[in-house]
């Protein structure tokens, strides 16, 4: 058994964890980062990473059939969909480096390619490696929850984490779960040629803006997608290649069946007890430090921090550790800032308050600002100028925003700049933007907030006669 000391040991080397140990070591501490499984975690090889990769290709299938707008004719795409797979495998592959062993060590960190465990309050084991540390981050993320579901364990069901190495497109598609990863993968295969069915549970985009998921909604109907609400899947049964969902709504049969429920946090391989470590079925327990209540020597990152999943919250969380731990200094996340995207066409975002929590925090406080996209001359001239934008704003300032519509994921960027910074509604008025550009969308928001103030008030209006009659 080998014993080695360090100043941060970190558990898992995703994005969180890598984030971390890059900062770190290249600021002077000694890091050990341990990783069982694929360097760059679930993102790089499960999730965000393939899932756009796949989106991208039936992007490219679904565009062939909609040229006749544009003056091109209309062509059916030929999908080759293990050539479709082979353009995910390359596109992990090109970004794996970035986040290698190799690369790690090369910045001077010592990686440990097994799974961490804690064996006492300061000690982790990883292998036949006994680590102890001034300060361990647990970085493990979260994977796919697989409910119960009777009959669930006697049929071929796929997860993200193995639905990228399908070679075979699926003839029909059964989905559980309509949430960002259900109904990304939905849109992606129907595209693709699948024929696709999507049973929820409760709502699909549950967490979302009920209006704004309405149009996005709208859309995946349009193309195919048979979605399926308020139906709890309860029993699975197969006969032959076939696959049944038994829910009270009906019976459902397809030929593969994707699992996208949700996510369970890693922490079953940790011994949390034996660190004295508390934790939830949510994750570790922390204060908005990130610091464990119950062991001081231990922190938590991304995932199973216990807060929002997503990968830029991990990076977010690598930063706010970064200066407690290596500098000394006060320093707890928050979350008002935190935007989420979905990449479905159209996509879905998020940044902030929705209007309905806004209006239980800020009650008569809150104003709603509005502003379709569909005055938008970049969008009109590429004919996809169906979206929405809303803006949640309090004492001139935004506190949330939703966006439903083309390059949602890329125009929430602004609103969660603003609120991040506690800037106003006039820092986005002000912005000077290039003409035609989709991100004048954004500008138009915060026009619709002043308009009536200048072009409805009584007071603007006497001022302005008052000028005109007496200004030489």
């Amino acid at each position: 058994m080998t014993r080695i000391k360090t100043d941060i040991c970190i558990i898992g080397g995703g994005s969180g964890g890598l984030s971390i140990a890059a900062g770190a070591v290249q600021m002077g501490a000694k890091v050990v980062l341990l990783e069982g499984h694929k360097m760059g975690g679930d993102c790089l090889n499960y999730g965000c990473v393939p899932s756009k990769a796949l989106i991208a290709s039936a992007k490219q299938a679904h565009a062939m059939s909609q040229g006749a707008k544009y003056g091109v004719a209309d062509a059916a795409a030929q999908v080759d969909y293990a050539a479709a797979k082979d353009h995910v495998a390359d596109v992990i592959a090109t970004i794996a480096p970035v986040d290698s062993v190799e690369r790690f060590e090369g910045l001077g960190v010592q990686v440990i390619q097994e799974f961490g465990r804690f064996i006492s309050p300061t000690e982790v084991q990883a292998g036949d490696t006994i680590i102890e540390a001034r300060r361990f981050v647990v970085a493990t993320g979260s994977g796919p929850f697989v409910p119960p579901i009777e009959g669930l364990d006697a049929v071929k069901y796929y997860t993200n984490e193995d639905i990228f190495d399908l070679r075979e497109l699926p003839k029909h598609l059964i989905i559980i779960g309509g949430g960002p990863i259900g109904m990304e993968m939905a849109q992606a295969h129907v595209r693709l040629g699948s024929r696709v069915t999507v049973i929820e549970g409760a709502k699909a985009f549950g967490k979302d803006d009920p209006e704004m998921a309405a149009i996005v909604l709208e859309n995946l109907k349009a193309e195919g997608i048979e979605i399926i609400e308020d139906a709890q899947a309860n029993k699975i049964s197969s006969k032959g290649k076939n696959i049944t969902v038994h829910t009270p709504s009906g019976d459902f049969t397809g030929t593969h069946l994707l699992m996208a429920v949700g996510r369970k946090v890693n922490t079953e391989k940790l011994d949390l007890e034996k660190g004295n470590v508390g934790f939830t079925r949510g994750g570790l327990t922390v204060g908005d430090d990130l610091r464990s209540v119950s062991n001081r020597k231990v922190y938590a990152a991304g995932d199973v921090a216990g807060g929002l999943q997503f990968t830029h919250v991990a990076g977010y969380h690598a930063g706010v550790l970064i200066r407690s731990i290596l500098f000394g200094l006060p320093s707890k996340q928050k979350t008002s800032h935190i935007p989420w995207a979905t990449y479905t066409d159209p996509e879905l975002a998020q940044v902030g308050l929705t209007e309905a929590q806004a209006r239980d925090k800020h009650g008569d406080k809150l104003e709603v600002v509005r502003s379709d996209m569909h005055h938008n001359d970049r969008l009109i001239a590429e004919r996809k100028n169906k979206g929405l934008i809303k803006v949640m704003v309090v004492k001139g300032r935004p506190v949330g925003a939703s966006i439903a519509g083309p390059l949602a994921g890329e125009l929430i960027g602004m609103w969660a700049m603003a609120i991040a910074n506690n800037l106003k509604m006039s820092a986005v008025a002000n912005t000077v933007l290039p003409y035609p550009t989709v991100s004048e969308v954004n500008k138009r928001a915060a026009g619709a907030y002043f308009s009536p103030r200048l072009f409805e008030s009584t007071t603007v209006k006497r001022v302005v006669g008052f000028v005109q009659r007496w200004l030489p």
